[in-house]
């Protein structure tokens, strides 16, 4: 029994000690990154907060979350372009699934695609202009219900 519990409480203290590594070398990866924060509203009437990087420059939209090995539950990152445009998309050394969503320039939700595929260099497109794509750990978008026409809020989202 004690050799059980030594070995379980083992396992517990290295998956432990793992979860703030990977953390932190998400840190590392993004550092080069703004930070910033935005909300969604989903139509059940809740307002989900998230912590996002900016990937503002053409560098940074290049890069993404390219080597992130983990994103906690209210982390993303928001790539943003200087007009509205098709945006195309690929998972190329992406390590995680992400749910993209395709966002107009009023901040509403013009398309989700759900649990990318890691690694995958099949193009993932937005069919229509749009000014941002946030993307958030796979399976957030069916947990809290996000789905197209859902409103972003955000300042770089004009209000209308």
């Amino acid at each position: 029994m004690r050799r059980f519990i030594v070995k379980h409480f083992g396992f517990a203290l290295l998956v432990g000690l793992l979860t703030p590594c990977h953390a932190q070398e998400t840190a590392e990866l993004l550092a080069g990154f703004s930070r910033s924060e935005l909300t969604i509203a989903t139509p059940d009437a809740r307002l989900h907060r998230f912590k996002v990087w900016m990937a503002v420059s053409n560098a940074q939209r290049e890069r993404g979350l390219m080597f992130v090995k983990s994103l906690a539950e209210n982390e993303g990152m928001l790539f943003i372009y200087p007009a509205p445009q098709v945006i195309s998309m690929w998972m190329k050394n992406t390590y995680i699934p992400l749910d993209m969503l395709f966002i107009r320039a009023d901040g509403k939700v013009a398309r989700v695609v759900a649990n990318t595929t890691p690694h995958s260099l099949d193009t993932i497109e937005s069919k229509e202009p749009v000014l941002a794509v946030l993307e958030l750990k796979g399976g957030t978008a069916a947990k809290l219900g996000i789905k197209a026409g859902v409103t972003v809020r955000h300042s770089v989202f004009t209000r209308q």
